[in-house]
């Protein structure tokens, strides 16, 4: 095929390509394809004159207009600490309890609470800070070691078991493991234990071996717990009379609680959190029932 050949329903001339019958015309670039490129150049060329663009060893082009991103972001932030400190400095010296009362100064608490809880305890207890096995739930006001907001602080500060030299202490015997106890007391204890926050263990087939544990509880439970078994919060020592439970409420979770004992563990906060972040954990985690759903 000759390159002057013309296609005779366009009239284009061709290229003398041809593929399976198929002739390549040799057709113009349209113009709308030049205007494209002309406005990018042009755009293009406006945006290096004003703008910073070009690399000039260790500086740049600043361009006419000086616009500068780093300013911008550095404002930005700076504007961010000033209202972050106007707030935060009444939550360095006003009380928890006033801060508590205060809405509109909670509004700010409860947004910073809510990432610095995500960052920092929700792996344990939840997203909705409603616990899980072993991981107490903080919603439900069941305080292992006091619900004020000085205890709630401290043991932020100090957590539970860690290394801190002031840290909480708390571990439970392991009754059936150590052989503190025989299997029959211990399944005593257990149908005891139960049956203080579920009727249907008080009064069901496990009603005899519920009265019978009530002295084994006595003598090697009450000690930590509380003869009442409400628990005790100098201890860490849960309340077994409400149906909030860590470890879980059922019979085969109450017996390996009894038999092999638990410790807990919840790091220190001190070296990782500020003293005005832990103050800020502490309120948000101290309203999460009121804004429970």
């Amino acid at each position: 095929m000759g390159v002057n050949e013309r296609d005779p329903y366009t009239g284009h001339a061709t290229t003398g390509h041809e593929w399976n019958g198929i002739k390549e015309l040799n057709t113009a670039v349209p113009k709308a394809v030049w205007l494209f490129l002309a406005g990018t150049f042009l755009f293009s060329l406006g945006y290096w004159i004003l703008m910073p663009a070009w690399p000039l060893g260790t500086t740049y082009s600043k361009g006419l207009l000086g616009d500068d991103v780093r300013q911008d972001v550095a404002a930005h932030l700076e504007a961010g600490a000033a209202n972050r400190a106007a707030w935060t400095t009444r939550i360095d010296t006003e009380d928890m309890s006033t801060i508590l009362a205060d809405d509109e100064l909670m509004r700010d608490v409860r947004q910073t609470g809510r990432a610095l809880f995500g960052d920092n305890c929700a792996v344990c207890h939840g997203l909705r800070a409603t616990g899980g096995p072993g991981f107490p739930d903080l919603v439900d006001t069941a305080w292992l070691w006091g619900g004020t907001p000085e205890a709630v602080l401290e043991t932020i500060r100090v957590g539970i078991n860690s290394e801190h030299p002031e840290t909480r202490t708390s571990q439970m015997p392991a009754f059936g493991r150590d052989q503190m106890l025989e299997q029959p007391a211990i399944l005593d204890a257990v149908a005891y234990v139960r049956s203080l926050s579920q009727p249907e263990v008080a009064n069901g087939p496990q009603a005899e071996r519920a009265k019978a544990g009530q002295q084994v509880f006595a003598d090697n439970c009450s000690s930590c717990h509380g003869e009442d078994a409400r628990g005790n919060t100098e201890l860490g020592a849960p309340d077994l009379t409400d149906r909030f439970w860590i470890y879980g409420g059922d019979e085969a979770s109450v017996y390996r609680t009894v038999y092999g004992g638990r410790e807990g563990h919840m790091p220190t906060w001190e070296k990782r959190l500020s003293e005005t972040d832990r103050k800020i954990l502490t309120l948000y985690v101290l309203d999460l029932p009121k804004s429970a759903p």
